[in-house]
């Protein structure tokens, strides 16, 4: 009768069980969660509830989206497509400055990030997979991965190619520097708008609380969706050995990385999004920087691979 069941429903099922199922986590040691280390995550969620004592004006939400916005960008754009996959080319100083944006969305150094996510790729959903839903549960595979000791180090051998910049080596050690810098100078623009611009009604404190820290965990949560949702929930164009899944409302709040089995499909592309309906910002802002000449030689997706499902023979 099991025998007799539709599948995905099964599936589904199972993955929600594993969801906070923290029993299957190995018994390593280097896989316990470090808590003292990680007082800082907590503490940037934390902050978030000042909001209720500071208010909100037009000016601090617009900051917040505007930073989210440009922080997805250069998580999506540079630490994933281009750090971790070289889906296109760029100059030295290009490639130091969208560094230093993407390590103000907090989410540490290009090296730690991309060498991390080339192992993710390297043993996607098996065993070995640094935070999978199936392996380990959905808290895992959502934030609890990095947060072990384990992870705090990144495996260098898997970015030799990104190691030998000194000023890339720099920005991971010391990968605090630039979110530091970022909160402080909200709180300075904050306090300039206070003395300058009093009808905005805005505050520096109101341009940290929302400008840093609720657009920092906007950005957290968005980007942390694709290692747990988008291997649980969505549609499988591909047969990628994996449980990758394409999911348009991920896609829409990760600026394109929504397209998750079209990525794990193909890596290598620029572009995630890989039919015309399939919206992927990250892509279109990258044709920009392409028309711009910061970036070139953008990897498209061939003819043939996007066409290799079920029904579509290349």
């Amino acid at each position: 009768m099991n025998a007799a069941r539709p599948r995905l429903p099964r599936r589904l099922g199972a993955s929600l069980a594993r969801w906070f199922d923290a029993g299957t986590m190995p018994p390593a040691t280097d896989d316990r969660i470090d808590w003292a280390r990680i007082v800082p995550f907590a503490g940037v969620h934390l902050a978030c509830l000042a909001t209720l004592r500071v208010g909100a004006s037009a000016t601090a939400v617009g900051a917040a989206l505007v930073l989210y916005a440009l922080r997805m960008f250069a998580i999506t754009g540079f630490y994933h497509r281009y750090f971790s996959h070289r889906a296109f080319k760029t100059s030295r100083p290009s490639q130091f400055l969208f560094a230093l944006l993407g390590a103000s969305a907090v989410q540490r150094g290009p090296l730690w990030w991309a060498a991390h996510h080339r192992e993710h790729h390297a043993h996607s959903d098996a065993p070995d997979d640094v935070h999978s839903p199936r392996q380990r549960g959905f808290l895992w595979s959502h934030m609890g991965w990095f947060l072990s000791r384990r992870h705090f180090a990144p495996d260098l051998a898997r970015v030799r190619d990104l190691a030998r910049y000194p000023e890339l080596r720099w920005l991971d050690r010391y990968d605090v520097v630039v979110p530091v810098l970022l909160a402080v100078a909200l709180y300075g623009l904050g306090a300039l708008l206070e003395r300058l611009a009093p009808g905005l009604g805005t505050s520096r404190w109101q341009l940290l609380v929302w400008g840093f820290f609720v657009s920092t965990v906007l950005c957290y949560h968005a980007t942390y969706t694709i290692n747990s949702l988008a291997h649980v929930f969505g549609r499988r164009r591909y047969a990628t050995g994996d449980d990758s899944r394409n999911n348009a409302l991920l896609a829409l709040l990760t600026f394109g990385e929504g397209w998750h089995n079209n990525h794990h499909h193909y890596p290598n592309a620029a572009r995630q999004g890989f039919y015309w309906w399939e919206i992927d910002l990250t892509y279109y802002g990258l044709r920009v920087l392409a028309a711009l000449g910061l970036i070139w030689d953008l990897k498209p997706v061939p003819a043939a691979v996007r066409a290799r499902h079920a029904g579509h023979p290349p």
